[in-house]
C-alpha cells in the first residue's frame, strides 16, 4: 500500500476540490452511505477506514452530533487536511495505520468507508472484511461507498464510457484531471459487486444489500446479528 500511500500524500491538498467533479452524483453516492447508517442511541463510535480528508466522516458527524469518530489513513498528508477540518471537535481523533495490515484499533458500533478498499487486492478485501465484523459491536453497521468492477467486458466498457463523459466536462486543471485518470488505471482493483457481497455474508454479515448503485459506484451494506460471536 506505500505506492497508495504516496499518490494520496501527493493530491491531499486538491482533493476535497476535486471531488464533486470526479464522482459523479457525489451527493447523492455519499447521502446513500450516511442514511444507511442506523443505530438506535445519539453517540455511536464510528470508525472510519481510509478516511482521507474527513469527507465521509463530517456527513456522519452532522448526523451523529454525539458520536466518537477514528479516522484511520494510511496517508498522514491526507489525514492532516483532516485534522484540519475537524479542528476544535474533541470527540474525533486520527490513526495513521495501513488497515490492510494493522488491527483495527477499538471496537465500534459503525464502520464506514468511501472510496478506499477498492485499492485493495481481492484477498486482501476479504481480509479486511472480516476484521471489520470482529471490530464491531453486537448490531453493528458496516457501510461501504466505493467502486465495483462489471461482471463483464462489455459494461465495464460502458461504465468507463460514462465516467469518462463525466470528467470531461470537469473545469479542473488538466495536469490534475490526468493524474486522477491514472491513479484510475495504476491504483483501483475493482472487485464485482456480486463478489463482494458473497464475501461480506463470508465474513458473517447479514442482511447484505447495495443501497446505492450509479455504475460502477456502489454503498453496500452489511450487519452483526445480536447473538454474533466477537
Amino acid at each position: 500500500m506505500e505506492h497508495v500511500k504516496r499518490a494520496f500524500d501527493a493530491v491531499a491538498a486538491q482533493y476535497d476540490a476535486q471531488r464533486k467533479y470526479i464522482i459523479p452524483d457525489m451527493d447523492g453516492f455519499y447521502g446513500a452511505a450516511v442514511w444507511a447508517a442506523d443505530w438506535p442511541g445519539k453517540d455511536p463510535s464510528i470508525l472510519d477506514i481510509g478516511a482521507g480528508t474527513g469527507l465521509l466522516s463530517a456527513l456522519f458527524l452532522e448526523k451523529f452530533p454525539l458520536a466518537t469518530l477514528t479516522l484511520l489513513d494510511i496517508s498522514d498528508g491526507m489525514l492532516e487536511v483532516a485534522r484540519k477540518r475537524f479542528a476544535g471537535s474533541p470527540r474525533v481523533r486520527f490513526v495513521v495505520a495501513d488497515y490492510s495490515r494493522d488491527d483495527l484499533p477499538g471496537k465500534y458500533d459503525i464502520v464506514c468507508s468511501a472510496l478506499s478498499i477498492h485499492h485493495l487486492e481481492h484477498g486482501d478485501k476479504q481480509q479486511l472484511f472480516r476484521k471489520i465484523f470482529r471490530a464491531l459491536s453486537p448490531g453493528g453497521i458496516f457501510v461501504n461507498a466505493d467502486q465495483v468492477e462489471a461482471p463483464c467486458d462489455w459494461l465495464s466498457r460502458k461504465y468507463l464510457e460514462y465516467w469518462d463523459s463525466f470528467l470531461a466536462l470537469a473545469p479542473i486543471d488538466p495536469g490534475e484531471l490526468e493524474s486522477a485518470r491514472i491513479r484510475r488505471e495504476t491504483l483501483d482493483k475493482n472487485a464485482p459487486l456480486l463478489d463482494q457481497v458473497r464475501w461480506l455474508a463470508d465474513a458473517g454479515f447479514s442482511g447484505v444489500d447495495v443501497v446505492y448503485k450509479n455504475r460502477t459506484f456502489c454503498v453496500f451494506v452489511g450487519k452483526k446479528g445480536e447473538d454474533d460471536a466477537v
